[in-house]
């Protein structure tokens, strides 16, 4: 059977660097780990003074790890770690902090759940669902915060409309906290609120890690029932620090019917299978259009049934089916979210039909 990435970062923990006593996991000198078609690719990143022994680490990492399993191929990228800072840098500037591969969970001051929502490629509305879904369990009564966890592409602020606002820093230098911005009934954290519109934002994992700690243990969530993660797509360097980090409740997959985005989004299940993530479900976006003119038409621009066949592949619950409708789209470029801005329309009444759901879960936990 193919080993785990919580296995290769058991037995990679047991590595130590003779010079500080601490293993290279706990050094971040692992800033990745990717396991695919029964192959373990690691990324060693070591500093200058540890270049000597860098023969003698890869030599031990590549016996330690076919000891779980002699039959993998491993493969040890090697890079240079950028000149970063201690975790607790100042909010918005990436400091090293832990590695993105570290295996310690810790829980986040005030917050009681931790839902992610993920995709497996980008354009299939994911982040729309995260903040419609915040807005939604927001509505039913819940205190609820949002992570934009997104950060190449944070586009939250801008659904939430509040991309103009710069959210408040208390206090200086390590002891930095942020508070988060207000809007639509849930507080919001997002690199968009931090950069220009314009600012690319070009990091590398243990950059991306950084930031993201700040985001999870450096803002004053203040007694959150639930914050939602929007994850960015894929199965990267973002997504494997964060759960590797916080206890999280459940994770929900967002897919179209397009046999395309099924293909991505399996990726997505197996990350959190092999994570030991527990999944809520799927949800099925842009199920079928609904034309603003015919509202009682529906046409599956984008074929049928693709989110069952993922459910039943996983042997998770089909959550939900949202139509495509384009008052989403322009609710979302005014900063308005559907759900606040026309409850009563199809979506509207699928996103709080799902939020009870998922309220129904979390007293279930």
């Amino acid at each position: 059977m193919m080993v785990s990435i919580n296995e290769v970062l058991q037995t990679l923990a047991n590595i130590v660097d003779q010079g500080s006593g601490h293993s290279i996991i706990e050094l971040g000198w692992i800033s990745r780990v990717k396991i695919q078609n029964h192959r373990v690719v690691l990324r060693l990143e070591l500093p200058e003074f540890a270049n000597t022994r860098r023969d003698i680490i890869v030599r031990e990492a590549r016996q330690a790890l076919l000891s779980l399993d002699d039959t993998i191929n491993i493969q040890v990228e090697l890079g240079t770690p950028s000149s970063q800072s201690s975790s607790n840098a100042p909010i918005g500037q990436a400091g090293h902090g832990t590695p993105s591969t570290s295996n310690t969970v810790q829980a986040i001051n005030g917050v009681e759940n931790i839902i992610v929502v993920s995709s497996g490629k980008g354009g299939v509305g994911k982040s729309t669902v995260a903040v419609n879904l915040a807005c939604a369990l927001a509505h039913s009564g819940l205190k609820v915060g949002l992570l934009d966890a997104d950060i190449y592409g944070p586009n939250a602020p801008t659904m939430l409309g509040v991309s103009d606002l710069t959210p408040e820093i208390i206090g200086s230098g390590n002891n930095q906290i942020l508070k988060p911005i207000q809007s639509c009934g849930i507080t919001i954290v997002s690199m968009g609120l931090l950069i220009d519109k314009k600012q690319p934002v070009i990091w590398r994992g243990p950059m991306l890690n950084g930031i993201i700690r700040q985001f999870l243990y450096q803002v004053a969530w203040e007694n959150r029932d639930v914050l939602i993660i929007d994850l960015p797509p894929g199965t990267g360097d973002v997504q494997l620090s964060i759960t590797q980090a916080v206890p999280i409740t459940g994770a929900l997959v967002v897919t179209t019917p397009q046999i395309v985005s099924l293909q991505d989004a399996r990726r997505g299940l197996a990350m959190f299978t092999q994570m030991g993530v527990n999944i809520l479900g799927v949800i099925e976006n842009m199920s079928m259009f609904i034309p603003p003119d015919q509202p009682s038409k529906r046409y599956p621009l984008f074929g049928i049934g693709g989110g069952a066949i993922l459910a039943e592949e996983a042997d998770v619950k089909l959550l939900c089916q949202l139509p495509l409708e384009i008052i989403v789209q322009q609710g979302s470029d005014r900063g308005q979210p559907v759900v606040i801005a026309q409850p009563a329309s199809a979506t509207g009444q699928v996103f709080l039909s799902l939020a009870d759901k998922i309220k129904l879960s979390l007293l279930k936990t």
